[in-house]
């Protein structure tokens, strides 16, 4: 029996991961034209293949419930097309038997699934999200086409760039009074983290006052702001590439700055469900397979 159940994983674990590796190829290299259409003096050709590769655990954590499902069909429908499920079937060999033979490969494949959505695909995916801000970031706040908006109580906050070590390249910081109007406008070319404080650099304050203008330049200024570079490793990346802990801190974090935080409620429990998703595609796989046999 035990030769059997590793015969019959072994049949459908391999179709899975074909189907994965095709899936896979398929979603990356539609994903690569699209970041084509992206190239340009300072984002080659070289950088969107590397940002192609990294999101690459994503897509896998993404692709793993259709390819289980996908491949369950083909590595049964195999056996059933050979009369082998037939054969053990005659031998006395129950249904739930082969269900469970099925279920323990997909138990591993789930539990490393789990484990490239938790902790893999999402620091690939900060790489990426960094390196590709990086290479089309155009390093001025007026001109950079990418960054992130980001706001903390009575500032708004849009970041041109932020590199895998938590420096943030291209600061600048609206500030408004309760008219909406604007009281400051600061940028700062880059800052760094220290301890519980981030230290700019390079910054230029313009104060607006009863319609005059006065710009105040300064070469460090301490900003005392609740963003750590552990929430901006989550700000920069979309809620469906951020792990389950990421985005359970960071909807408490937007409840509590008053902003909305359904999208990553959504994508929350979209993670953790899918392993319950995943095992009712396989037995949906399964019950496809042994209808028919019934009537064989």
């Amino acid at each position: 029996m035990v030769k059997l159940d590793r015969y019959i994983g072994k049949s459908v674990l391999l179709a899975i991961l074909a189907v994965l590796g095709i899936i896979l190829g398929l979603v990356s290299l539609f994903a690569f034209i699209d970041e084509m259409g992206d190239i340009s003096d300072t984002y080659t050709l070289a950088d969107a293949l590397s940002y192609v590769m990294l999101t690459a655990p994503r897509r896998v954590y993404d692709t793993l419930p259709m390819a289980a499902l996908i491949g369950c069909l083909i590595g049964l429908g195999t056996l059933a097309s050979s009369s082998e499920l037939t054969i053990m079937r005659a031998a006395g060999v129950s249904i739930g038997r082969i269900v469970w033979a099925v279920m323990k490969p997909m138990l591993v494949l789930m539990i490393a699934g789990v484990l490239v959505g938790e902790y893999v695909a999402p620091y690939a995916e900060n790489q990426a999200q960094a390196a590709r801000s990086l290479a089309q970031g155009s390093g001025d706040a007026q001109s950079a086409r990418h960054g992130l908006w980001h706001r903390q109580g009575d500032e708004f906050i849009h970041i041109n760039t932020v590199q895998p070590n938590g420096l943030m390249l291209g600061v600048t910081r609206y500030r408004f009074d309760d008219q909406r109007h604007m009281l400051t406008s600061s940028f700062a070319k880059e800052a760094n983290f220290k301890t519980d404080y981030w230290e700019l650099k390079d910054v230029a304050t313009t104060h607006f006052n009863d319609g005059r203008t006065e710009v105040i330049n300064t070469p460090v200024e301490r900003w005392d702001v609740a963003l750590s570079p552990q929430l901006l490793s989550t700000v920069i990346m979309p809620p469906e590439s951020l792990s389950i802990s990421g985005l359970w801190s960071y909807a408490h974090y937007l409840a509590d700055q008053g902003l909305s935080n359904g999208r990553y409620w959504l994508a929350f429990w979209t993670k953790v469900l899918q392993p319950a998703v995943t095992v009712a595609l396989v037995l949906m796989a399964i019950s496809f397979i042994f209808g028919p046999l019934r009537s064989v």
